[in-house]
């Protein structure tokens, strides 16, 4: 397949899924009409760009839309609450996704969750456009995170199908086009709701991201009818007798989060709190199934133990990358002049810098394994370099915030911090995606797919966690921990390399 470190690491997770989904050719459906794979490809990619288009100008924008004045069209929540909901938001897209893909196997074919999820996201940025508040925030939020859950897995899913009996090359060309489509939306969606943001105001803004979501579900209504047979059907439908299993623990999840929110308990504070605990309990759910199944052999129970703590540093890697949306954020909103001569610098295109540097990194270090050859180094100690790079970078930013003492802080100063700590993402988002594909269990790579997804709800939402101790004490402090727990993790990660890296290889 291409480089998979291309694209944002949560869309490389999906695509990976959906490689294994189309895996094999569908032979259930011999009769299916024929599709033609250019023109159904290309449906796809033009909606998951807008799809994306309108996911990443939110993000670029949202953190900023809570922490800004009223003056400034913000809505002035305060720097804990608003690092808690931010988080949230992030840990719980990720979260809903795995629901998605469950259900686009189960209850609803992935044609369906596809346009639902649609018509689902394009509500939330309207409500985001048109209602004031905290209303119109809580209302969009939400319908967002569920129509993500219902369109990302499934349409990846879809173009799998696709190429399902196509030649490997024919396979990677279609997802190259696919991974570009990604690439085009990530970068143009913060770039252009950046800017309106920052000429005429955020709920401009948001009204673009639904521009684009209505573009995305247009083509997508053009598209559907020439996909195929598959992607009409659930691939494991579950019985009629057996949908008031999950009608009922969606029901009681329901009245649970009503109960909490009438109650004063669930706030925006504890928001990522909860959406760690659910994180992690959901990570234990999959480790427990692989461990205890009698179908998992004795080499590849001895792999899944030596992944998890890989598993869990990889989610507080991301704890501290994402921080760009929550902690970096509130500082930016603080203490960061973005006067650029008579001109304000979109603060959209700063948090857009990061996995810009990446995709510029990307071709460098993938020389550089192919020159290594053999000689590279394992999975662990890229994770530490990732880990210790990162690091790197809250020292820098330590060292900034210090030098600078009260005084405002340049934007290109942050910028900087943006470029070292967005490449180290390269050490750390495909080398653990390459990973679990090539350690999991055999009867269980779906499982090791739904545990990536886990590292970026559990980094997102500790991300929010973090902001909030952001809030609680100084930026020295703050710093001085974060680049050092980084580092930390990244030598003793070093230091355990050759036994992990031995169970990570046994039996293979």
């Amino acid at each position: 397949m291409p480089n998979s470190t291309q694209v944002p690491i949560d869309d490389q997770i999906s695509i990976m899924a959906a490689q294994r989904e189309g895996a094999l050719p569908d032979q259930d459906n011999p009769t299916r009409q024929p599709v033609s794979p250019r023109r159904a490809i290309g449906s796809m990619a033009f909606t998951e760009l807008w799809e994306r288009f309108s996911f990443y100008g939110l993000q670029g924008i949202l953190s900023f839309y809570l922490l800004y004045s009223l003056d400034r069209g913000g809505l002035e929540v305060p720097a804990a609450a608003a690092a808690g909901i931010v988080g949230a938001y992030g840990g719980a897209v990720y979260l809903a996704q795995l629901l998605g893909a469950w259900a686009g196997e189960r209850l609803l074919s992935p044609r369906t969750m596809v346009l639902l999820g649609g018509i689902i996201i394009t509500a939330g940025h309207v409500c985001l456009a048109a209602l004031p508040g905290m209303l119109g925030l809580g209302v969009g939020l939400v319908l967002i995170i569920a129509g993500t859950g219902a369109l990302k897995t499934n349409i990846t899913s879809i173009v799998g199908f696709v190429v399902a009996d196509k030649p490997a090359a024919a396979r990677d060309a279609s997802f190259s086009y696919f991974y570009m489509a990604i690439n085009g939306g990530a970068v143009l969606g913060p770039l252009l709701t950046g800017f309106v943001q920052n000429e005429w105001g955020f709920h401009w803004g948001f009204g673009l991201a639904a521009v684009g979501m209505l573009g995305a579900l247009i083509q997508y209504l053009f598209g559907m009818r020439g996909l195929p047979e598959r992607a009409k059907h659930p691939s494991n439908p579950l019985p009629i007798a057996a949908i008031w299993k999950p009608a009922t623990t969606a029901i009681a999840a329901l009245l649970v989060i009503a109960v909490a929110s009438l109650s004063g308990w669930l706030k925006a504070a504890n928001l990522s709190s909860l959406v760690t605990i659910v994180a992690l309990v959901a990570a234990a759910g999959y480790f427990l199934v692989m461990w205890t199944s009698s179908t998992v052999s004795r080499d590849e129970k001895k792999r899944t133990v030596a992944y998890l703590p890989l598993f869990l540093l990889s989610g507080c890697y991301f704890g501290f990358l994402f921080q760009k949306f929550t902690a970096v954020s509130i500082l930016i909103s603080e203490r960061v002049d973005l006067s650029v001569g008579g001109w304000t610098f979109p603060v959209a295109w700063i948090t857009m810098v990061s996995p810009l540097a990446g995709v510029l990194a990307t071709p460098l270090i993938a020389r550089l394994w192919q020159r290594l050859g053999a000689r590279q180094p394992g999975a662990p100690a890229k994770f530490a370099i990732g880990l210790c790079q990162i690091g790197v970078a809250y020292l820098y930013l330590l060292l900034v915030t210090t030098l600078t003492g009260d005084a405002t802080i340049p934007v290109w100063l942050v910028l900087l911090f943006m470029v070292v700590a967005g490449s180290s993402e390269v050490f750390v988002g495909p080398i653990g995606l390459s990973l679990a594909t090539k350690i999991g269990p055999k009867r269980f790579g779906t499982q090791m797919v739904g545990l990536n997804f886990l590292t970026l709800a559990l980094g997102s939402s500790l991300s929010g966690l973090l902001g909030q101790l952001f809030t609680a004490i100084s930026n020295t402090a703050y710093f001085t921990f974060v680049s050092g727990a980084a580092i930390v993790f990244g030598l003793i990660l070093l230091l355990a390399r050759r036994p992990l890296a031995r169970g990570l290889n046994a039996g293979l």
